[in-house]
């Protein structure tokens, strides 16, 4: 089984490059985020020509979460427990919910395309709400595997967090003044761990962007940062055989700012470490 994630930053902008992408690197699970869209207005039919199942949760133009798989999915959750909400101006646990998480399990494995919040600023509301969105993740994922420990697990998506110097190569994120950089944002990626899930692409995977702003030829001199991450519980770190970042896809008309991050994973297969590929695409 391949596994991908991918902040498409507009699926109706991007629908071709997706199913292209999906069908060309015969991904049989795709999660996406910023789909920037209700469900109502997400362009189903070219995925289902391609063979794909969707579903997708999106409230307006912002925001907006899919899943895209080859296999039939179950169990579709568009929030996790505790998740909280965020409105300007409006505090409080009955927060609306934003579209930035959606779950369902696959052929046996759970996947949850999720949208951490950006932050914005050191100082702004909403970096409290992804510091609080971030903590409830991790309490419903130490939850979920304590009632189910062998669970194939993947949390996958656009976490908005650079977890070590070397993932910056953005010169205009400085520690001490950005968000995605700061030790508190850090120390709540760092806690999912605690929850019992890693990060599988990055033992093979050291080093590599997934994101590049579009502005002041950013991709052009690699100034890009790493955060889109693929978290996995024991049951499916243990069966991950390769994974990719496929920095091409940044590349041509219309690009999405992020590209994606595979895994390919042999459930009940072992596989020796030698033959586990580690690719840049």
């Amino acid at each position: 089984m391949r596994l991908a994630t991918w902040n498409i930053n507009s699926i109706r902008t991007r629908v071709s490059r997706a199913v292209d992408f999906a069908v060309r690197e015969d991904i049989d699970v795709l999660a996406l985020q910023e789909i920037k869209c209700k469900p109502e207005q997400f362009p189903y039919e070219p995925f289902e020509a391609a063979g794909y199942h969707v579903e997708a949760h999106g409230l307006n133009q912002w925001n907006g979460v899919a899943i895209a798989s080859r296999l039939p999915i179950t169990d579709v959750e568009t929030s996790f427990a505790g998740m909280p909400g965020f409105a300007k101006g409006h505090e409080g646990p009955d927060a609306p919910l934003e579209a930035r998480a959606l779950g369902a399990t696959i052929d046996g494995m759970k996947v949850w395309s999720l949208y951490v919040p950006n932050g914005r600023s050191l100082d702004d509301p909403h970096y409290a709400y992804k510091l609080h969105w971030l903590d409830e993740l991790r309490k419903a994922t130490a939850a979920e595997l304590q009632a189910k420990p062998d669970l194939p697990l993947a949390l996958v998506g656009d976490f908005n967090i650079i977890p070590f110097p070397e993932d910056n190569g953005d010169p205009d994120i400085v520690e001490g003044v950005s968000t995605h950089v700061s030790p508190q944002e850090r120390e709540a990626f760092f806690a999912l761990k605690d929850a019992g899930v890693t990060d599988v692409v990055r033992p093979l995977l050291p080093e590599g962007f997934t994101y590049w702003d579009y502005q002041r030829l950013k991709f052009p001199r690699n100034e890009g940062i790493r955060i889109d991450f693929i978290l996995g519980s024991r049951a499916l770190a243990d069966a991950v055989t390769g994974a990719s970042i496929h920095r091409n896809e940044r590349k041509g008309e219309q690009p999405s700012d992020h590209v994606p991050v595979v895994v390919d994973l042999a459930f009940g297969a072992a596989e020796d470490d030698d033959d586990m590929p580690m690719i840049f695409a």
